[in-house]
């Protein structure tokens, strides 16, 4: 039983992994499997307090891919009606390419999404092209730089927890 724990553990932590490419919140996924593993070891081996971390580790991911989606922007002086106008941009970018390339045009949505919708958003407010596009550029580095971050904190959370499951 412990070896097939583990191995659900492992599959849906990958998945958690993947899903970031897909914008979906993959670290909650890892938060959630590990806490179902900890459960199911009586909280032995993965402890209320590695939990915790995890949550922590979780709740950063996300406050860091915000982050960085507005420092990109502001970098190369974006509006704030250009973040905004890239966040709902993204998400409906998001969701049209979902239907595309096996689920992976939801990535190439939400990307294209970001950057366009700052772009459209800064043509709106009267800026010229060009600064328009490098507004949509921030945009776009600041979401590509959030996704990585947030897969790198959810690979550090599945260290964490095999780390507690197998020293403890």
């Amino acid at each position: 039983m412990e070896i097939f724990l583990l191995i659900v553990f492992f599959l849906f932590s990958i998945a958690g992994i993947i899903s970031h490419f897909f914008g979906l919140p993959g670290n909650w996924v890892i938060l959630g499997v590990s806490f179902l593993l900890a459960w199911a070891g009586h909280f032995d081996k993965i402890q209320i307090n590695t939990l915790i971390v995890l949550l922590a580790l979780t709740l950063l991911g996300e406050l860091v891919e915000f982050l960085l989606g507005i420092i990109g922007a502001k970098k190369y002086e974006a509006s704030n009606r250009a973040i905004v106008g890239s966040i709902i941009f993204g998400i409906i970018g998001a969701i049209l390419g979902a239907p595309f390339f096996l689920g992976i045009g939801s990535v190439i949505g939400a990307f294209a999404g970001a950057f366009a919708g700052a772009v459209i958003t800064e043509l709106f407010q009267g800026k010229r092209i060009n600064q328009a596009v490098s507004s949509g550029w921030g945009t776009f580095l600041g979401r590509v730089g959030g996704s990585f971050a947030k897969i790198f904190i959810g690979i550090v959370m599945v260290v964490i927890t095999l780390s507690s499951y197998f020293n403890n």
